[in-house]
């Protein structure tokens, strides 16, 4: 299953794709789509733009997406919701679902504690994927919410498999 997984921004919008094959997961891509442009239309535009180009050239076959947090400025995370929309909307666009995952529960899979720092969330990526370049803390969260997302993906499998067993 090849999964793309997204940390929304709307200066600086990552991903990172992961192919995952039972425990094994490997590295495919990352990067991170920078907004350009005068005003919001055109910003949320150019983001759009480029994530659809990504899909496009990495065909993922499950999206995430990490949920935004309400920050002090209100302004501020109406903007970032905008964002988040694009985030949405790429992959609905593509035919996914598309799963969402709050910052802490990324954080508790990837680094095994849910507050922990972007540096550490960055090195425990890099743990799991060596040799791997990462395009940024951005790209880096958007490789720990993949990540985070095909962990959640193996459990319900395994899941889905022991109540078929048992029913059977």
């Amino acid at each position: 299953m090849r999964v793309i997984g997204i940390d929304p921004g709307l200066r600086r919008m990552g991903w990172g794709v992961v192919d995952v094959a039972g425990q094994k997961v490997r590295h495919v891509g990352n990067g991170v789509c920078t907004s350009a442009g005068a005003d919001l239309a055109a910003r949320l535009c150019s983001l759009h733009v480029q994530l659809t180009a990504v899909f496009a050239r990495f065909a993922p076959e499950a999206a995430a997406v990490e949920h935004t947090f309400v920050n002090k400025d209100a302004a501020g995370t109406l903007k970032l919701g905008q964002a988040r929309g694009i985030a949405l909307l790429v992959p609905a666009q593509a035919g996914l679902a598309v799963a969402e995952y709050a910052p802490n529960a990324v954080k508790k899979v990837v680094v095994g504690v849910g507050h922990a720092e972007k540096h550490q969330v960055e090195h425990m990526v890099k743990l799991q994927m060596p040799g791997i370049e990462i395009a940024g803390p951005d790209a880096a969260d958007a490789l720990a919410i993949a990540l985070c997302h095909a962990h959640h993906a193996q459990f319900a499998g395994k899941l889905d498999a022991a109540l078929a067993r048992a029913g059977a």
